[in-house]
């Protein structure tokens, strides 16, 4: 948990650059629910890092566009009863959603028509089926 939040194989965010907030969570906790600080915020400055390469931090921005917030992104974690656990939650969570949001964008389809022999199956086969239905047919 503590050094840097390692992101893919070469790219890994610096502790520095995180942010944490707790505050006392909702829900099931029993007698301390009222006393501890349970729910865990994590803050990521996406837009000033230095952790991320140019393009990288250029596509994570325009990914990631409606979840920031004056170039922050904020993930909270209250699902466990421990400030420990959702700690980790929200680590997991942010390594996720960077990984996605700096993936390289998929290749362009190439579109492509089928072959002469499989339209000509296609077609001997609809006509074989027409010519069965047609038999069935009452005259």
């Amino acid at each position: 948990m503590p050094g840097p939040l390692r992101i893919s194989g070469s790219i890994s965010i610096p502790e520095t650059e995180l942010s944490w907030r707790f505050s006392r969570s909702s829900g099931p906790g029993g007698q301390g629910v009222n006393t501890t600080d349970s729910r865990a915020e994590l803050s990521f400055d996406l837009a000033a890092t230095e952790a991320l390469p140019e393009p990288l931090r250029a596509r994570a921005l325009e990914r990631l566009a409606s979840r920031l917030t004056g170039g922050v992104l904020t993930i909270a974690a209250s699902e466990f009863r421990s400030q420990l656990r959702n700690r980790e939650a929200a680590e997991i969570r942010l390594a996720q959603l960077l990984r996605e949001a700096l993936a390289p964008p998929p290749k362009k389809r190439r579109p492509t028509k089928p072959s002469r022999g499989a339209v000509e199956r296609r077609i001997t086969a609809k006509k074989h089926r027409s010519d069965l239905k047609r038999l069935r047919r009452e005259i």
